[in-house]
């Protein structure tokens, strides 16, 4: 464990070092506006590459490291790389004008493996809030009980039978397993009644003992030969790469002995932080009673020695400055009295020259601006600028931080890496100076009043008084317009109670158990070459695995996250049913602890009818959601939400209750408050696409899974069903044969080919191709025409349009380039 320890602090250096470099190139290419756009997309790619490696090792950096102070840096660093990868992830989208990206160049310059992009969860968004989310699930679940509502794990249990029938059944099978031995042993004599009418057909001769023993000797040598090729053949298969180790599969106790060290490093984890809480109490007391009285004496003599030097200069006492606006604390900001009265006495001298320079400088001013508004299109019509970034300030205070505390700092003492406590006095006395202060303040302040009354006999003037007043009362006027809000319809209910309703209405369901890793699928290696060829390449399912994390589980799982990067408040899954949409609602819920709300419209069929009652579903809903966030709202089929023309058959459930609410809701939300909205829909192409696209912001097209990941898909959804891969079962036929299914059809052909009696079978039968082969014959694939739809469909929508116009724009700029180069040609030939 102490060399792991060792190991994590050397890690978190190097990758401190890495981040320090990455901010340096990139504060330098941030004044450097490009009109390339190529240059611009490789510059955008390659940071955010970079940052999603440094992500990486930070998150294990921070859930390995036991240090509690050099965890909430590392915490601060996190959020702040996080937030970076966001503001990076919609730079490129705005410049690209669509969601899916491929580096493979620029991965090959960088020597990256594809894998090496994939964005890991932090695992901290469900360790910190472990117990809330039992509890919650504890809860929920008892509420299901009470109301009759949770379905329990159907279990197959035998029914009951009359006595006689069952001994029947016992003869039944008695007598077929006496005929089964009886059939054995009678052709056990028939060979050997075959074998002696042979032998007395050819005379009964005797072979000669040698003839026989020479052909057990070949039989027996031309088998050992096959054998020991086979093993040669797998040996060099292994060596070369094509086939995994005898022992892959099995689990090595090194990686057994590395999740014992892991589970102890987080007891370690949870003993430090208690220590550290403990600590910022204990210390805090005992700086207060040591430190307090002589804080307390230093500031107020600075302040008299303040008094003093004012009057000395100006003739007059300074005006102390109120509580509202801080206090003493603006004036001593790390300054000794001298330097105050210098700042005093230049500030004035510099507002009386500024008020004359500003007078002559104004109108020449004002004709400047005029120009450079004139001007400034055409600039940024040719030129692109980097977006200003909420989180470098951040990332570079934390990487500062890092310099002045942890770089070089000696830690040969703190051997078992608990706190430090030198540095918990030094926070703790900036704390109990600003605590001290507040008081100091108050009695300074009538000190002050006893001077001037004392030496200068002057009496505050009433209009100070009642210019504080008028602040004070405009502040309460700004109060007031602020406090404007809906009503709180349900001010007098619990959430509690609000909670047990939802679920008992069935609007609040349990999220089902699902990680993001469980959505199986393969890179897409063929992206960029196909986009050179002017193609546009369905995503892969990695890729969609990739923007679920971005827009759904990193803002849900990091409060600083969502309130800073760019806000994703709704997100709409689109593709064929059965690629898994639905699990990866689920995912999102299980990965950030969220609540599930289900708004489908046939789950909201019927309950709290008419205006008032669609008023306080939702009212409810986003209430609950706000104190128990994060929370997922789900809308299953929510193409009918937004019908262009409601069915005859479903006209009775009013499908489109939300259509006008939905957009008022998404202005509600905000940055604060953790709430994603989450479409699924099957046919988007039959939802009026105005206001569609109006209330999801964010759509993510789902395909169809290509070769590479059905051969990914069989390989390991066989393996988890408890199936055996030999080379009698051919992954690869199975996977071109199955294209254009889905990854809900080669689950289900996988569960009804390996039964319970299928899988004890396969030590003297293995599985075969054949087997999965002729149970998928009876399903429908998803077309290619049906994925054309999906894509024109795509094509319509406000990022489509804007995609296919700069595609446009950009061959008619290529042709008329060629054209000036021919015309340039000709004529140097004239």
């Amino acid at each position: 464990m102490l060399r792991s320890i060792r190991m994590y602090n050397k890690m978190w250096h190097q990758t401190q070092d890495a981040l320090n470099a990455l901010l340096d190139t990139e504060s330098q290419n941030i004044i450097e506006p490009q009109r390339n756009q190529v240059f611009v997309f490789q510059m955008l790619a390659t940071f955010y590459i970079k940052y999603v490696q440094i992500f990486r090792n930070l998150e294990n950096v921070y859930d390995q490291i036991v240090h509690p102070q050099k965890r909430i840096l590392i915490r601060k660093i996190l959020d702040g790389v996080m937030g970076r990868i966001l503001e990076l992830k919609n730079d490129m989208v705005e410049l690209e004008l669509t969601e899916f990206h491929y580096f493979d160049d620029i991965l090959q310059d960088l020597k990256l493996a594809p894998q090496q992009l994939d964005i890991p969860i932090p695992k901290y968004f469900l360790r910190e809030k472990l117990e809330a989310i039992k509890g919650r699930e504890k809860m929920l679940e008892q509420i299901l009980a009470d109301s009759g509502l949770h379905v329990p794990d159907m279990k197959i249990t035998a029914k009951p039978i009359p006595l006689e029938e069952a001994v029947k059944l016992i003869q039944i099978a008695e007598r077929a397993r006496q005929g089964r031995l009886r059939a054995l042993f009678m052709k056990q004599i028939y060979l050997q009644e075959y074998r002696a009418k042979q032998a007395r057909l050819l005379g009964e001769q005797v072979a000669d003992a040698g003839a026989a023993a020479l052909r057990i000797q070949k039989v027996w040598r031309g088998f050992h030969q096959c054998k020991k090729t086979e093993r040669e053949r797998e040996e060099e298969m292994v060596f070369l790469g094509m086939n995994p180790p005898p022992r892959f599969d099995e689990v090595s106790p090194t990686i057994t002995q590395a999740e014992k060290v892991n589970h102890l490093r987080n007891e370690v984890q949870m003993k430090h932080e208690e220590h550290y809480r403990e600590a910022l109490v204990t210390i805090k007391n005992d700086l207060k009673l040591i430190e307090g009285p002589d804080i307390k004496e230093n500031l107020q003599d600075q302040i008299r020695h303040w008094f003093i030097e004012c009057r000395n200069l100006t003739g007059t006492f300074p005006n102390y400055p109120d509580a509202e606006d801080g206090g003493s604390a603006i004036i001593f900001s790390n300054k000794t009295p001298e330097q105050v009265i210098e700042d005093i006495l230049t500030n004035q001298d510099d507002e009386e020259k500024n008020k004359k320079k500003k007078k002559k400088k104004e109108k020449p001013k004002k004709e400047k601006e005029k120009k450079v508004a004139k001007e400034k299109p055409k600039e940024e019509d040719e030129e692109w600028k980097m977006s200003p970034s909420v989180f470098l300030q951040s990332l570079q205070e934390g990487n500062s931080l890092y310099k002045d505390m942890w770089m070089n700092k000696d830690e040969s003492w703190n051997f078992p890496q608990d706190y430090d406590p030198e540095l918990i006095k030094q926070e703790k006395r900036k704390e109990l100076e600003s605590e001290i202060r507040v008081q100091v303040d108050e009695l300074m302040r009538q000190e002050l009043k006893n001077l001037k009354l004392a030496v200068n006999k002057e009496m505050e003037l009433p209009v100070k008084e009642g210019r504080r007043k008028g602040k004070k009362k405009g502040k309460k006027g700004k109060k007031g317009k602020k406090g404007k809000k809906d009503k709180d319809l349900t001010a007098d209910r619990t959430i509690e109670s609000l909670y047990r309703e939802l679920v008992e209405e069935g609007l609040l369901i349990q999220s089902l158990k699902v990680n993001l890793s469980d959505y199986i699928g393969e890179y897409s290696y063929l992206g960029t070459t196909l986009r050179h060829l002017a193609i546009e390449p369905m995503p892969s399912l990695l890729d969609v695995r990739q923007l679920i994390t971005l827009y759904g589980i990193l803002p849900l799982g990091s409060p600083t996250v969502h309130e800073k990067a760019p806000l994703v408040k709704s997100l709409l899954l689109a593709g064929p049913s059965g690629v898994g949409k639905k699990m990866l609602v689920h995912a999102i819920c299980t990965e950030t602890g969220a609540n599930l709300f289900n708004l489908s419209a046939a789950n909201i069929a019927g309950k709290y009818p008419g205006k008032s009652g669609l008023q306080m579903m939702l009212h409810v809903v986003f209430k609950v959601a706000r104190q128990l966030q994060p929370s997922v709202v789900w809308i299953e089929d929510t193409e009918k939400t937004f019908y262009r023309k409601v069915p005859h058959a479903e006209k009775q459930n009013e499908p489109k209750r939300l259509k006008k609410q939905l957009p008022k809701i998404l202005k509600l939300l905000q940055p604060d408050d953790r709430i994603l909205i989450v479409g699924t829909t099957q046919r988007p192409f039959d939802a009026e696409l105005q206001s569609f696209c109006k209330v999801y912001e964010k759509i993510i097209l789902v395909p169809r899974p290509d070769y590479a990941s059905r051969y990914v898909l069989w390989k390991q959804i066989i393996q988890r069903k408890g199936g055996i891969l030999t080379k009698a079962l051919n992954i690869s036929c199975l996977a071109k044969v199955t294209d254009g299914f889905t990854q809900g059809h080669i689950v289900e052909v996988v569960k009804d080919v390996l039964t319970e009696r299928r899988i004890r079978q396969q030590v003297r039968k293995p599985l075969t191709a054949g087997e999965f082969i002729t149970a998928i014959t009876s399903m429908n694939p998803v077309y290619k025409e049906e994925e054309d739809c999906f894509k024109d469909w795509y094509a319509k929508t406000p990022l489509g349009k804007r995609r296919a116009l700069s595609l446009t724009a950009g061959g008619k700029e290529k042709d008329k380039d060629k054209g000036r180069k021919k015309g340039k040609k000709e004529k140097k030939k004239k």
